[in-house]
């Protein structure tokens, strides 16, 4: 039996496939999966305020617990205590008592002797002083001890003490001495002044017989009693 002969184009066409069937087939490009992230570096935590998470994780000692109560306490004590004198001040104060008709009397022989000293400065006489004799002598309260350096200024001095009682309504009860101006006395009752110069005062030396009597400060006649 006879082949029939194959055209030049049906070679071509088994040939082809003959290739086809022989070539690889080709594989689709796999797909890439994502790229996973790389997780974040943590910045390295300070020396310090990592110390401080510590402390405040970890319970605290039993000292400091105690010294915790401690200043609670004393909290409560102050707050305790300012409430109380809140309250006192706030309470009003009660009124003074009145005063009686013999410390009004002792005030008022205490500003004459104050007056009599003031006089007295005011014409230059040396160590002036002012004794409270209440309670320790039976014929006054109070002694002004003054000094001269010569019996005129004494005299001086004497008038001007007597002149000044008189401004103010007091008149001397007695004057002694005035003449012979080595010693003056003027009795004013509560008060009585002494006018020296100073020779005498020495030798009289009043100022011993009163040590443990009171001095009553001053430093003019303006000076109101203390």
């Amino acid at each position: 039996m006879v082949t029939p002969k194959k055209s030049p184009a049906a070679k071509k066409s088994t040939a082809k496939k003959a290739v086809a069937k022989k070539a690889p087939a080709k594989k689709a490009p796999a797909k890439k999966a994502p790229a996973k992230k790389a997780p974040a570096k943590k910045a390295p935590a300070k020396k310090g305020s990592a110390k401080r998470a510590a402390a405040k994780r970890a319970p605290a000692p039993k000292k400091a617990l105690a010294k915790k109560a401690a200043a609670k306490k004393a909290v409560a004590k102050r707050s305790v205590a300012q409430l109380a004198k809140n309250a006192v001040k706030k309470a009003p104060l009660p009124p003074p008592p009145p005063r009686t008709a013999d410390e009004l009397r002792r005030d008022a022989a205490q500003a004459l002797a104050l007056v009599l000293a003031g006089a007295a400065l005011d014409k230059k006489a040396e160590r002036i002083e002012i004794i409270d004799v209440y309670g320790k002598a039976d014929y006054t309260d109070f002694l002004v001890l003054m000094s001269g350096r010569v019996d005129r200024q004494v005299q001086a001095i004497a008038q001007a003490v007597e002149a000044k009682a008189e401004e103010k309504g007091e008149r001397a009860l007695s004057v002694e001495g005035a003449r012979q101006g080595q010693w003056v006395v003027i009795d004013f009752g509560d008060v009585v002044a002494h006018v020296f110069v100073e020779e005498e005062r020495r030798s009289r030396d009043l100022e011993s017989l009163w040590m443990d009597a009171r001095r009553v400060p001053f430093l003019d006649a303006t000076l109101t009693p203390k």
